[in-house]
């Protein structure tokens, strides 16, 4: 973890006013994964973007499941602040544990499930807010890079597993109708 610390310390010395003032609203969108959620709901609702929406549920769902419902109380890993008690926090301390990144997972699970549902331009979109959603996590010293990391590798795969999911109820559907 040494490596870790020393990351998340090079860290605090770009802070700026502008800097943190932009990281707190940008990781407060990652929040219990609220943007990605209202993202999924507007598309839902919208008969056009109906499939797109469905991919993202399914990711979101996937990922919850995954990381605070099966990973986090298993790895039970405390937060880089918990450990380094000198860090001022820009955010208040979380209860939860840190490994992994669920602002970062719900974030990846979103643009992976973007991208699967052939939404590749809304998913470049994403995929920025996603960036700086994780960034985020580190600049304000409340998830290790492994964190981040385990988190975008899981928000991946959470959306792979939205493809093969709607694709085997697609491939039922259609087996219903013949």
């Amino acid at each position: 973890m040494g490596f870790e610390f020393q990351i998340l310390d090079g860290l605090q010395t770009i802070h700026t006013s502008f800097l943190d003032t932009f990281m707190t609203s940008i990781t407060k969108l990652g929040d219990a994964g609220i943007v990605w959620i209202i993202l999924t709901v507007i598309l839902l609702l919208i008969p056009k973007t109906r499939k797109a929406g469905g991919y993202m549920a399914v990711a979101l769902i996937a990922d919850l499941i995954i990381c605070n419902v099966i990973i986090k109380p298993i790895v039970a890993r405390p937060r880089p602040y918990s450990i380094n008690k000198t860090v001022q926090l820009l955010v208040t301390p979380l209860k939860d544990y840190s490994f992994p990144s669920g602002h970062t997972a719900a974030s990846f699970a979103s643009v992976s499930a973007l991208y699967f549902a052939g939404k590749k331009k809304v998913a470049a979109g994403a995929l920025i807010l996603s960036i700086f959603i994780a960034f985020s996590r580190l600049y304000l010293y409340v998830h290790y890079p492994t964190d981040v990391l385990g988190g975008l590798i899981i928000g991946l795969l959470c959306g792979w597993i939205a493809d093969v999911i709607i694709k085997k109820i697609a491939e039922r559907k259609a087996k219903v109708k013949a």
